[in-house]
């Protein structure tokens, strides 16, 4: 049976961090900060039991920080005035080869601490996921960790060239840097000559504070002034960054989720993923990437096993909820994947985005049911979580940095109410939850339980219903959408609604779809998945297939075709 994954993301600093009095900005004494070594057996044994195979830990490779580890022998502290809230941002890297000392128990040991993770993530019969951020690095970058002979970043440089092929940087030459915020002065000023690109192709030494600030470009060997590449011979930045990948390959990291593939050259991902793959074939490659113009090329030619679907089924799913999209249009986003869909990655919630329960969305976080159902069972590519989405967290606090915006930070030293409920001191049993948290967790378990749990979804074909059905009077393409999934003699009848009002359905299946997937014609006793329920059905391309689905709710019936009598 191919497994189908079902990634959970969680952010370690935040995730057992159990301190319920934080306060803004606050530091890391004053708020906690959660630790690798309190992600216990038994808390992924909790996360497990979501139906998880895949925890990406988020913010594991050492990152810039306005907290001081010179004590712990982590040179040079980080200019506060470059980094992002108390906490910094864990995609302005600082050392690609070790591991957040925040994150640790003993700050010494800490790459002994994130070896232990994984272990015990494997233990767990679940894989582990770390980011690989190949875009930018943070403002000064410089590694006490990595192997001998490596060298840091932009050591070698030639900064009187503001694009050298050998360079890993791009330089503003002759130009300090000069930001349109404040920089400090004295010794605890931030200087920066010549000036760096920074890391959202803001080629120039006057970024604004809605820029990547804290993070400087790398160099790839693409020349920004008129696109060419120059990638022959090899630029130096592939080869650092390719002993990077193989380096965390070898301490049994099983996928990379990479951030902002399409700021990087497509070249150097169709030679760094085949030779990462050579030593370490299991590894799978994620990408995070906002055109789909470019998915194909990113599969096909760039080598990545899975690609973020956000601008494309998350955005409607989104529009639907908020902006009255109608349903139907979820068929235009298997049309546009159609061919790749094995390859797109699902979510409804990621560090980057609003929470589905925030006023900024749906308001109420048991409105998923339909979008989760949708998102998880369309196809049998990925579906990924964020820790607390299962919570149903509405992300009501303003952290510091990040204020209230519907998203959890990830700039900030913070705890996050529902996770620290559930996570009950290492006690993970649900005994502080909410009766509807509890729900709503248990809602999500089924659900993402099924996906592996029934062939049809991990490894069956999708067939849209929705075009026999919109001038069905019973059914309303503006707010209910129907599929099927079927595999080996088995199909799922599934039907979403994102109305308020329950809704009376009599779906037609046409004589097409039960040829294509060979099911017969006739009676069955079929079970409904998410509640359990048994009600005879007909199976038929001359009978509607009837079905009730209550608000904001679904359906999800198997029918086995052997038990399938004709009338």
């Amino acid at each position: 049976m191919n497994r189908k994954p079902i990634i959970y993301q969680l952010l370690p600093r935040l995730f057992t961090n159990s301190n319920p009095t934080c306060v803004p900005n606050g530091t890391i004494s004053q708020n906690g900060c959660g630790k690798m070594n309190q992600i216990t057996e038994s808390v992924l044994q909790s996360i497990k039991e979501l139906g998880v195979t895949h925890v990406w830990y988020t913010g594991i490779i050492e990152h810039a920080t306005k907290t001081d580890y010179s004590d712990n022998g982590i040179l040079p502290p980080d200019n506060p005035h470059v980094v992002k809230g108390e906490a910094g941002s864990p995609y302005a890297i600082k050392d690609y080869y070790d591991v957040d000392p925040d994150l640790a128990e003993s700050v010494p040991d800490r790459m002994k601490e994130f070896e232990q993770l994984v272990a015990r993530t494997h233990d767990a019969g679940m894989e582990v996921i770390i980011d690989f951020v190949p875009n930018h690095t943070a403002r000064r970058y410089h590694s006490d960790s990595a192997p001998a002979g490596i060298e840091d970043f932009g050591h070698n440089d030639n900064t009187d060239k503001f694009f050298d092929p050998g360079n890993n940087y791009y330089y503003i030459t002759r130009q300090l840097f000069a930001p349109s915020f404040d920089l400090g002065s004295g010794k605890k000023a931030y200087v920066e000559f010549p000036a760096k690109a920074t890391g959202n192709d803001c080629f120039s030494a006057f970024p604004g504070i809605n820029d990547w600030y804290e993070t400087v470009k790398l160099n790839y060997g693409r020349d920004p002034g008129d696109g060419s590449g120059h990638y022959d011979p090899i630029p130096d930045t592939w080869f650092k960054m390719l002993h990077i990948l193989r380096f965390w390959a070898s301490k049994g990291v099983d996928a990379f989720r990479c951030d902002m593939v399409f700021m990087v050259p497509l070249e150097f991902w169709q030679w760094a993923i085949p030779n990462v793959k050579d030593r370490y074939p299991q590894v799978k490659f994620i990408a995070e990437i906002y055109d789909v113009g470019l998915y194909r090329n990113f599969i096909f030619t760039g080598g990545f096993d899975y690609l973020y679907d956000k601008v494309n089924l998350y955005d409607t799913l989104r529009g639907i909820q908020c902006s009255n999209y109608s349903a139907a249009t979820i068929t235009n986003c298997w049309q546009t994947v159609e061919g790749i869909q094995p390859h797109m990655l699902n979510f409804l919630e990621n560090h980057d985005e609003q929470r589905f329960g925030s006023k900024f969305y749906a308001g109420d976080p048991a409105k998923v049911i339909p979008s989760l159902i949708v998102s998880s069972m369309i196809s049998t590519g990925p579906m990924m979580i964020y820790a607390g989405q299962e919570l149903g967290e509405q992300a009501t606090d303003s952290e510091g940095f990040s204020g209230y915006d519907g998203r959890t930070t990830i700039f900030d030293y913070w705890s996050v109410p529902t996770l620290r409920r559930w996570y009950n001191d290492g006690n993970p049993d649900g005994s502080l939850l909410t009766p509807r948290e509890r729900w709503l967790r248990a809602k999500y378990a089924t659900i993402l339980n099924l996906c592996n749990r029934e062939r049809a979804i991990s490894e069956g074909r999708f067939y849209d219903l929705m075009y026999v059905n919109y001038q069905n009077p019973t059914l309303n393409p503006h707010r209910q959408y129907v599929f099927l999934r079927s595999c080996d003699g088995v199909t799922l009848v599934t039907a979403v609604n994102f109305s308020e009002n329950s809704c009376d359905l009599a779906v037609n299946i046409p004589r097409h779809a039960l040829e294509m997937l060979n099911i017969p014609e006739g009676e069955v006793s079929a079970r409904e998945l998410l509640s359990g329920d048994v009600d005879l059905k007909t199976i038929s391309a001359s009978e509607p297939f009837r079905t009730m689905i209550s608000p904001y709710n679904a359906v999800v019936w198997k029918i086995n075709h052997k038990n399938i009598h004709k009338k």
